[in-house]
C-alpha cells in the first residue's frame, strides 16, 4: 500500500494569477519529486506551459533541484521569473 503526503504549494506571479489563490494544499504519492508538482499545475492550467523550462523550485525556504523528493508537510514554492524592480 502506498502512503501519501500532504504539501502546501505557495503560488506567485503567473501561477497565482492562473489559480486565483495564494496557495494550494495537495495530496501526493510518497516519493514524488518537486518537478511533479509543477507538471500537475501545468496539466491543470495549460496556459502555464511556457513556464515549464524557466521555473525554479524551493522547498522549506531552500532552493532545490527538480528531482528533490518531497516529504509530508513540506512547503513548496514554484518561482517563475519576475520582471520589474
Amino acid at each position: 500500500m502506498s502512503e501519501s503526503i500532504k504539501i502546501t504549494v505557495k503560488l506567485f506571479a503567473s501561477y497565482q494569477e492562473a489559480y486565483g489563490v495564494p496557495e494550494l494544499l495537495l495530496e501526493l504519492p510518497q516519493g514524488t519529486p518537486v518537478v511533479a508538482v509543477m507538471e500537475r499545475l501545468i496539466s491543470e492550467k495549460p496556459q502555464l506551459g511556457h513556464l515549464r523550462d524557466i521555473t525554479r523550485f524551493g522547498v522549506n525556504l531552500q532552493f532545490v533541484e527538480a528531482a528533490t523528493v518531497l516529504h509530508d508537510r513540506d512547503e513548496v514554492v514554484l518561482i517563475p521569473p519576475v520582471s520589474g524592480g
